[in-house]
């Protein structure tokens, strides 16, 4: 019981840290379909695509674009069924991969593969456990390790966004309630003009 517990929390952590797995994409003849995932800086990013054929004698391609938080194209395909793309951010934020048909099928819906791997994911634990010369229970603890290690990094990010958003947030505050000090005076200082006004104008018409 407890090994088999310890295996099912390894296998949590492992989830919890990988990036985006597996999807399917349907491709409208003339749409374009985009999907995108918000990446930490300097990440090792892997993609696999590939067009499964519904259709026997039709062999429909895409275009492929991906491109970074800023728009610089880290990846361009054109008329290919099964590709691959493999970077490594250099900025964080949310990165843009969209897929659309550009071969002599575009009258048909095309239906995608797309595998998107992220941080840990990417790596090749055969090639580690080979290289380190380790395996069984050394190998997941290894990848436990690794995996506790991306999940504290992640972490640590989303403190740092919390923490830029809770300074945000304490600006906004403070110039709406000075932006509120400030119509108050004015409103005030309108309101005594105007009663100045209504008083010089009675006292000329001799009224008080």
């Amino acid at each position: 019981m407890a090994r088999g517990g310890a295996w099912a929390a390894a296998a949590a952590v492992w989830w919890m840290a990988a990036g985006a797995g597996a999807v399917w994409l349907e491709i409208a003849p003339s749409g374009t379909k985009c999907v995108s995932e918000e990446i930490q800086s300097n990440v090792v990013v892997i993609g696999d695509y590939s067009v499964l054929y519904d259709h026997h004698h039709a062999h429909p391609t895409i275009a492929v674009k991906v491109t970074s938080p800023f728009g610089d194209v880290v990846h361009k395909k054109e008329k290919v069924s099964m590709e691959q793309f493999a970077f490594t951010t250099a900025e964080a934020g949310n990165y843009l991969a969209c897929f659309s048909i550009d071969g002599e099928d575009r009258g048909l819906v095309v239906k995608l593969n797309l595998d998107w791997k992220i941080g840990i994911a990417t790596r090749d634990w055969d090639s580690v456990a080979k290289k380190e010369k380790i395996e069984g229970v050394e190998l997941e603890l290894l990848k436990l390790e690794v995996a506790v290690q991306s999940i504290h990094e992640n972490l640590l990010l989303l403190k740092s966004k919390e923490a830029n958003m809770r300074d945000v947030s304490e600006k906004t505050n403070s110039r709406v309630t000075w932006l509120s000090m400030l119509s108050l005076s004015v409103c005030i200082a309108v309101s005594v003009l105007q009663l100045w006004h209504l008083q010089q104008y009675f006292r000329k018409k001799k009224l008080i």
